[in-house]
C-alpha cells in the first residue's frame, strides 16, 4: 500500500512544495507564539491564570 501511495505522490507536480510550506507555517506560528509569551504583561498572565479559580461571578448569577 505504501508503494502505491509513494508512486501516486511522485506523479503530482509540485508536491515537494507542500512540506516546505508546512514547515514555514509551523515555524512562523511558533515564532509568533514565542514573541507573544515574552511580550505579554504580567497582569494579563496573572488574570488568565486565576480565571479558572474565579467562581464568585458564576455563583452570584445563579
Amino acid at each position: 500500500m505504501l508503494k502505491f501511495v509513494k508512486e501516486h505522490m511522485e506523479t503530482i507536480e509540485g508536491i515537494a512544495n507542500y512540506p516546505m510550506v508546512s514547515l514555514l507555517i509551523f515555524f512562523v506560528f511558533f515564532v509568533l507564539l514565542f514573541w507573544w509569551v515574552f511580550t505579554a504583561t504580567k497582569e494579563h498572565i496573572r488574570e488568565m491564570s486565576e480565571l479558572p479559580l474565579d467562581n464568585d461571578d458564576q455563583q452570584n448569577k445563579l
